[in-house]
């Protein structure tokens, strides 16, 4: 552990690769961690149960919170709307609405609770889909809010939002994810992965994982449908 204190953390845990190597690096810093995953609605919840195989694996509590986003839709993960398998121009369909601003808002609560002033989140502006909250300004006017809007911000206990995959390639999480003795083969990232959790391979998740692995020059451990 790089820290000489265990301190608590909440990780904001999808069952992905970013987030299972998110949930590594802060373990490694020394961070007792607190795994929060979000049963929205999503088109499949192999997620999910990656996201409790990956908790176990990483000696952290997990905390599963159902809030089903399906009540709106609006994206292809939420509603009745074909994942693309083609690479497009501009925000994709994938996106769902406030997503992460909803997700790192329940983090935000769970912290107060814990007493925890660390929040960490897989976010990456570089190999990602381009979604807007996925980028350094949305952090930064979050944590901002963050500190205004709760009692732990107003007595002085500042809360962090750490990022550390921000402005890494996919490429670069691999080979720091692998460093860290992150399995792999247990995370998903696939839109539209089947109950076992296979991944399709098609999808604009996949394309960019399937880039991340030949870049790292790691071996892709993916499970595939076919």
């Amino acid at each position: 552990m790089n820290q000489s204190t265990e301190k608590n953390a909440v990780v904001l845990l999808s069952g992905g690769l970013d987030s299972a190597t998110v949930l590594a690096i802060a373990s490694d810093r020394g961070y007792r961690c607190h795994a929060l995953s979000v049963d929205y609605g999503q088109r499949h919840r192999s997620e999910l149960h990656a996201a409790q195989k990956l908790a176990d694996a990483l000696s952290a509590k997990l905390k599963i919170v159902k809030l089903d986003l399906r009540t709106f839709g609006g994206s292809a993960l939420t509603d009745d709307i074909d994942v693309p398998t083609e690479e497009g121009e501009g925000i994709p369909v994938t996106y769902v609405p406030a997503r992460n601003t909803i997700m790192l808002s329940l983090a935000l609560a769970w912290a107060e609770v814990l007493g925890a002033g660390d929040i960490f989140i897989g976010v990456n502006a570089v190999d990602y889909s381009g979604y807007p909250d996925c980028r350094p300004e949305f952090i930064n006017a979050f944590e901002e809010m963050a500190n205004l809007a709760t009692k732990a911000g107003v007595v002085g206990h500042r809360l962090t939002i750490h990022t550390p995959l921000i402005d890494l390639s996919k490429a670069d999480i691999i080979s720091k994810g692998t460093e860290l003795g992150v399995d792999y083969s247990m995370t998903v990232s696939c839109y539209q992965a089947d109950a076992e959790g296979r991944a399709c391979g098609a999808c604009d998740s996949c394309r960019i994982r399937v880039a991340g692995f030949k870049a790292a020059g790691v071996a892709d451990p993916t499970r595939y449908q076919s």
